[in-house]
């Protein structure tokens, strides 16, 4: 499905919502089956107007975002819409927590062992827990919402992947021990669930960071201004995609708090592409939504710096 997405990012290339839709449907076990029904509104939108059909809509064409005509298109290796909107990044970040998150949840209320199993996959996660997605490391290497969790750990321990590790193992062992591990059971999936979310936001606060220092600089190149508009698309789907989910911290008020910093509101009249044409007015909003954000989960100073970095890249691993 993102592939099939990510062929809107060659210049001159058209997309198929159909083709999206189609695989984001497919198989025993769809896309479509496990995501919540909130997310799955904004896909496919009210009148034609979701993120499915957007994509075919700009695709083929080329943007700027400084340019007083736009009607969308490709712009330094992304597609965005005529407000910066980038709806294939939209599309992919939201998944990782309307449907793998949530899809982890629902198996995960009380687990059989082949269920933990099923939760591990869905998430990114492989047994060997390598806290990479490197191609070193093969099959092993984790996938979609696990690769942020290994981004945001700096492998000594203590990190949210790590957690996550430990309690996958402690949730398998309680299973195996029978009904009088039933509080070790309910600890380890609460922290399972609770490390996804810690991280999703985690990821947002870094690409708010990412951002602020593209924004800062005194002129921007096409491409920084791109990776920026990409930056923020990436933001606006890790937000939008925990929008419904049930068990989680934050609220779906905080939420829509976040996204209208964004310039991405519940209204949809949004313009992200403000970041870029009115930055003095806008880099503001994204130090808020870190504040918001480090409020919420009681992240640290230091955890908040940290989370400026990719540990995977930092270290090589």
């Amino acid at each position: 499905m993102v592939n099939e997405a990510k062929k809107g990012r060659v210049n001159g290339q058209t997309v198929s919502s159909l083709a999206i839709q189609n695989a984001f449907q497919a198989g025993d076990l769809s896309i479509a089956a496990v995501t919540n029904s909130v997310f799955s509104g904004k896909l496919f939108g009210s009148n034609n107007d979701g993120w499915f059909n957007k994509i075919e809509q700009v695709s083929g064409k080329t943007y700027h975002v400084d340019s007083a005509n736009n009607t969308g298109g490709t712009f330094g290796g992304y597609l965005f819409d005529e407000n910066g909107f980038e709806p294939e990044q939209i599309i992919e970040k939201g998944l990782f927590g309307a449907a793998l998150a949530n899809y982890a949840q629902t198996v995960l209320k009380s687990p059989s062992l082949a269920e933990v199993d099923q939760a591990l996959y869905v998430l990114g996660l492989t047994p060997h827990f390598v806290n990479s997605n490197a191609a070193k490391h093969g099959a092993a290497a984790d996938k979609y919402l696990a690769v942020y969790v290994a981004r945001r750990d700096k492998n000594d321990g203590n990190g949210l992947y790590s957690n996550t590790r430990f309690n996958f193992i402690k949730l398998q062992a309680a299973l195996k021990a029978g009904e009088a591990y039933q509080t070790e059971k309910n600890e380890a999936i609460a922290a399972i669930i609770s490390n996804m979310e810690k991280a999703n936001f985690a990821t947002v606060v870094n690409y708010c960071h990412t951002s602020i220092a593209n924004l800062s600089q005194t002129t921007l190149t096409d491409a920084q201004k791109a990776n920026t508009l990409h930056a923020i698309g990436e933001c606006i789907g890790f937000t939008m995609g925990y929008k419904g989910l049930v068990n989680k911290n934050i609220t779906d008020t905080q939420i829509d708090e976040i996204l209208e910093l964004l310039n991405a509101p519940v209204s949809g009249n949004g313009k992200p592409a403000l970041f870029i044409t009115d930055r003095v007015n806008q880099i503001q909003k994204l130090q808020s939504i870190i504040n918001k954000i480090q409020q919420i989960y009681g992240f640290t100073n230091v955890e908040i710096e940290d989370f400026k970095k990719n540990w995977i890249a930092e270290q090589n691993r």
